[in-house]
């Protein structure tokens, strides 16, 4: 069994960015992402996934679920959207640049 559970760990690791960003659109802010995430391993952890044929799907269709249920708080509690919203910025290596380079190929300190 602790190996059934070790393997769902790892399975769950691989998924966890797609299910991050899948959380992301939905709500616009990565810390209520990575909430709905987390929420999605615990129910995960908490099933029996032997019948399950599709578990990437389904952690999908559970994420999915949680900010459903996120967004109907929201409305509940009559939060309101800035008026000029800007989600959270994620940041990826492509966000980096290079170190410059002179002329003969060093590279340049910045700043």
């Amino acid at each position: 069994m602790h190996d059934d559970h070790q393997r769902l760990a790892a399975f769950f690791e691989e998924q966890r960015p797609r299910l991050r960003t899948v959380a992301y659109r939905m709500l616009g802010s990565l810390s209520e992402a990575d909430d709905a995430v987390q929420e999605g391993w615990l129910r995960l952890s908490r099933t029996d996934t032997r019948d399950i044929a599709n578990l990437a799907g389904w952690l999908t269709t559970v994420v999915g679920r949680i900010c459903l249920d996120l967004l109907r708080a929201r409305r509940a509690r009559r939060e309101e959207p800035l008026a000029a919203h800007v989600p959270d910025p994620i940041v990826t290596r492509a966000d980096h640049p290079a170190p410059s380079t002179d002329r003969t190929g060093r590279t340049r300190r910045m700043g």
